[in-house]
């Protein structure tokens, strides 16, 4: 399994194992597809490799699951992470994925507006929401979601147009705080990273973010964050469905991830259970 972060050329598609099995859907079952047998009941199909395009706060808990489906298939699956507006702008230019997880709904239905993913395929996998970090000396002396408005407090976003960042906007209009942040970032990550750097006194990520950081931040309580839920979608994309060998890794990844397993996985990294869909 490889990571990748800039946008690259998607290898060659190759066979890599012996046929596949049929994905059933995708039920709270973690029947392990068993490389050998058929696509749909079709001998000679077999698993290929993938790219899934996934949010950034999804890096951690989708490598594991994804080394895990790597064992099972024999297939390599190779993930391309960043804020849910670039991959879905991506998707729709032609980029070669296979599998796209959103940290919200919008840039989902953007993905089914521009032809990349099918409509009605998507399903709902997890819930986030944000809280403040800060380094762990705590320079700008932040205790609460209003300290950032203070002067001196240098304060880091997402940008407007991904989801962390219409969270954010929300949670400000809700609470009434102004804050003039001294940078907005492309992906959560890179809050992440210039607070834990060292670089700003305080920002907004995911709780999940919070938490795979350890002790590199200091989470702050955040209760006015509690009810802005972002909803994560899931979906093989129209790319992963036009080969039998892709739509199995793929259908097998989504499955993996909405499986008993892959809940466990997302709840220990601080994520919350599926959601409806905002109507």
């Amino acid at each position: 399994m490889s990571r990748s972060y800039p946008r690259t050329n998607a290898a060659a598609i190759a066979l890599a194992a012996c046929g596949a099995l049929l994905i059933s859907g995708c039920t709270g079952s973690d029947s392990a597809p068993s490389p050998g047998a058929a696509v749909g009941g079709a001998s000679g199909s077999a698993y290929a490799p993938i790219t899934v395009y996934a949010a950034a706060s999804l890096t951690k808990v989708f490598d594991e699951i994804g080394a895990e489906v790597e064992r099972q298939t024999g297939a390599d699956i190779q993930f391309q992470y960043a804020g849910s507006s670039d991959l879905a702008t991506q998707l729709g230019a032609g980029a070669p994925g296979d599998v796209f997880a959103s940290a919200d709904e919008k840039q989902m239905t953007a993905a089914v507006d521009n032809g990349s993913v099918s409509g009605g395929t998507q399903k709902p996998f997890a819930t986030n929401t944000l809280t403040v970090i800060v380094p762990p000396t705590n320079p700008g002396g932040v205790t609460t979601l209003s300290d950032l408005s203070k002067p001196g407090v240098s304060t880091v976003v997402c940008a407007p147009q991904v989801p962390c960042g219409r969270a954010t906007k929300e949670l400000f209009d809700k609470t009434g705080i102004m804050v003039r942040p001294v940078s907005e970032e492309s992906k959560v990550t890179d809050v992440l990273g210039k607070v834990s750097s060292g670089q700003a006194d305080a920002g907004l990520v995911y709780v999940t973010d919070a938490t795979g950081a350890g002790d590199a931040v200091k989470a702050i309580g955040t209760p006015e964050a509690r009810s802005i839920l972002n909803r994560y979608p899931i979906a093989v994309t129209t790319h992963g469905s036009e080969d039998p060998g892709r739509k199995a890794t793929a259908d097998a990844f989504v499955h993996a991830v909405l499986g008993e397993k892959g809940r466990n996985t997302l709840r220990k990294a601080g994520f919350g259970a599926p959601a409806a869909a905002q109507s």
